[in-house]
């Protein structure tokens, strides 16, 4: 974990002049040889107390303060060490993998820059080089990094690894895959890795990449998930249905469930999936998240009515949520259910929250209603706000204005 380098002989004229010293020294240094860390603390804080200048006790004080995760101690006692001793290898190495641990990356950067330059056949202080700068978003560097540590030492796993992570935030996904099943192949205990490249080729529109890795973990809630969605995407129901039934069964979350209705509804077994939206609705009843998805997945299917009902629902938890009025009003007007539609529009407005959108959807609903006058003038100013960002719409407007003129011109 920690560079544990012949510690006696490196500080053998760290300040121990006294014999009494030196063999409390000793003891403590044998502490830390049998791990038992909690009296090397109480030894070389002892020592440190006695000779504030005694870098060596205040470095193995350090030590086993870092091996208690007593960090902020730990980084404490190596800041004095390099104060006493500027440049030593060894508290650079361990306070610069203390800050990656304590998520200070970029305190860590400078440390292991030099560490690294003292001895650039050394592994380690590249290794945790490339986690420091990874961590801070510098990609490219943090590449080169991990491959000077895996040039140092080839079977470094989290090496391979953290090459592979480099390289897919920089979106080289071919060429990461490689070093993450590289790092498998070093260290089976990380083949949870592979989730992570997975969820990238995901990202990346490559279902195919996604799929040949999130199969290798059958078991897996979340690989199972992921599963589900792609399937979903691509339009293979009854493959989403079997990665969502084995998401369920290991992890019954309501998410999962929904997700599995939403399968079973595009897999055309509706009597499968009303069992599970009654139940999670029963089962919360208060859940404003649960209402808006169960509304999404009735307007997927084109049951507006219901839709609109479960949007109402979840306005009806949040009063203010333009979002849910506006759901509403858009299955009310698909579903043809106008008088609705114009009562959620009318929300929307209340809460000035309208859009162009929410204007066009009006006019269609005066239109609808046979009133052409106030149809006309909402048609109008829906133009006005528009601005060409909806061509169709747009058409549709002007076609429907002149129409209306000509109508209330007779």
């Amino acid at each position: 974990m920690f560079a544990l380098l012949c510690l006696a002989s490196l500080f053998a004229n760290g300040g121990q002049a006294n014999p009494q010293a030196g063999g409390l020294s000793a003891a403590g240094l044998q502490a830390l040889d049998r791990q038992d860390y909690r009296q090397a603390e109480e030894i070389f804080s002892k020592l440190a107390a006695a000779d504030p200048k005694d870098y060596s006790a205040l470095f193995n004080l350090a030590l086993a303060e870092s091996a208690l995760k007593q960090d902020d101690q730990a980084a404490r006692h190596y800041q004095q060490v390099l104060t006493l001793k500027p440049g030593l290898y060894e508290a650079e190495l361990n306070l610069g993998i203390l800050e990656v641990r304590g998520h200070h990356p970029a305190e860590a950067i400078p440390l292991l820059q030099d560490a690294a330059k003292q001895k650039p056949a050394q592994a380690r202080p590249q290794r945790y080089l490339g986690e420091a700068l990874l961590a801070t978003g510098n990609n490219t560097a943090a590449a080169d990094a991990f491959r000077a540590a895996l040039a140092a030492d080839p079977k470094q796993a989290v090496a391979e690894l953290g090459l592979g992570q480099s390289l897919a935030h920089d979106g080289k996904l071919d060429e990461a895959l490689a070093h993450y099943q590289k790092a498998v192949a070093l260290d089976p205990n990380l083949k949870s890795y592979l989730l992570e490249i997975a969820g990238y080729f995901s990202k990346a529109n490559r279902p195919q990449d996604a799929i040949s890795l999130l199969t290798q973990f059958p078991n897996d809630p979340g690989a199972c998930e992921e599963l589900g969605r792609i399937y979903l995407t691509a339009n293979q129901p009854a493959d989403a249905v079997r990665a969502f039934q084995t998401a369920v069964a290991a992890s019954p979350t309501s998410a999962n469930r929904l997700a599995l209705a939403t399968a079973y509804l595009r897999n055309n077994q509706p009597d499968l999936a009303a069992p599970i939206l009654e139940q999670e609705l029963a089962a919360h009843p208060s859940d404003y998240d649960l209402h808006m998805a169960v509304g999404r997945i009735y307007r997927d299917r084109r049951n507006f009515a219901e839709a609109g009902r479960q949007f109402v629902a979840a306005a009806g938890l949040k009063p203010d949520s333009a979002e849910a009025w506006k759901e509403a009003a858009t299955a009310f007007v698909l579903g043809e259910q106008y008088p609705e539609a114009l009562a959620a529009l009318d929300k929307i407005h209340s809460l000035n929250a309208d859009t162009a959108g929410d204007y066009f959807y009006r006019a269609i609903v005066y239109d609808k209603l046979r009133q052409p006058k106030p149809a006309l003038e909402i048609y109008r100013k829906f133009l006005a706000l528009s601005g060409g960002k909806f061509p169709n719409q747009e058409f549709q407007a002007r076609e429907r204005s002149k129409l209306l003129e000509r109508e209330l011109s007779r």
